[in-house]
């Protein structure tokens, strides 16, 4: 079983891949810190020092070594199903599921760590929920192309891992 978590910045995406992993027992690992690690630097210092558009090129490499893997749960970046045919990649090669949270309770979790993420670290708190409203709507087109969607109180363990077991 490959799985992969997509959706915004604070949906969720690391938070249910590790309890997948403990009910599945099956390797786990989060995009953003795999890049960290190889590239020993936070995604927020990538983007200030390399910039973006290297970002998504090295993400895009990164996302497909997965194909050498039979059985995973991949935590995708918030961007990662929105360049270089990334998506189109994910559901030829495994499960999708959109972890698709409203801006509002997004903004509500994303306000104790934007220093951690670079899209949002330097707006305000009012700026942060109109950022978050404009992402989704730019990024719903791709997210929607997900074997699976879940929604607010429908993301929950039991619904994973009948995405998991179900294949969607």
């Amino acid at each position: 079983m490959r799985l992969f978590l997509i959706g915004m910045m604070g949906s969720g995406k690391s938070y249910w891949g590790r309890q997948l992993h403990k009910q599945l027992k099956i390797d786990f690992f989060d995009l953003d810190e795999c890049i960290e690690k190889e590239l020993c630097m936070p995604i927020s210092e990538i983007f200030s020092t390399k910039g973006e558009a290297y970002f998504r090129d090295y993400e895009s490499e990164k996302l497909k070594t997965f194909n050498r893997y039979h059985s995973f749960i991949l935590a995708t970046g918030g961007g990662t199903p929105c360049f270089h045919e990334n998506m189109e990649w994910m559901n030829a090669h495994g499960i999708t599921v959109w972890l698709n949270e409203t801006a509002n309770i997004l903004a509500e979790r994303l306000k104790k760590e934007k220093a951690h993420r670079p899209l949002v670290a330097s707006l305000s708190d009012n700026a942060l929920q109109d950022f978050l409203e404009r992402k989704i709507a730019e990024r719903t087109p791709f997210y929607g192309k997900a074997k699976l969607i879940l929604e607010g109180s429908a993301i929950c363990l039991e619904q994973l891992l009948q995405a998991a077991q179900t294949g969607g």
